[in-house]
């Protein structure tokens, strides 16, 4: 009867560890989750703030590669005006697609009032979560503050 007892305990113990841990995957992806929406809210908050300087150091190399930082404030202010003065971001969706790759959808009210769902790739390089590129489609609307 102890040993019924002690296995029951025991057994009861065991499920209740494995119930509240979290694996250690899982909880490196949550954290490599929230390091990536990071340093997009930040590159948007440099951006709100005129600080292309800034912003400019959250893009990947294949970017900076592609342009200068003065090229780069072109770029985004006329190609991407609701992310360069946005007024409203909100992450929506933050899916692994390898260990160093990641997609994040951002969506977002620019000052001009428009809605844009923002789909981002980011990439790790050196350890840290940059912005590899953006493709921007406009938002029917599902964006509320």
């Amino acid at each position: 009867m102890r040993r019924v007892r002690a296995r029951m305990v025991i057994g009861l113990a065991v499920l209740a560890q494995a119930l509240v841990a979290v694996p250690p995957a899982a909880a490196q992806d949550d954290a490599d989750a929230r390091a990536a929406e990071s340093v997009i809210l930040r590159q948007l908050e440099a951006f709100r703030t005129g600080d292309f300087e800034t912003a400019y150091t959250f893009a990947a190399a294949v970017i900076q590669q592609t342009f200068d930082q003065p090229a780069f404030e072109r770029m985004v202010t006329t190609g991407y005006a609701e992310i360069a003065r946005s007024a409203f971001a909100v992450i929506a969706k933050n899916e692994r697609a390898a260990e160093d790759r990641r997609y994040v959808t951002v969506r977002i009210i620019g000052f001009n009032g428009h809605r844009i769902e923002a789909l981002y790739e980011m990439t790790r390089e050196d350890g840290q979560w940059k912005i590899s590129g953006v493709v921007m489609k406009p938002d029917a609307g599902l964006v509320s503050r």
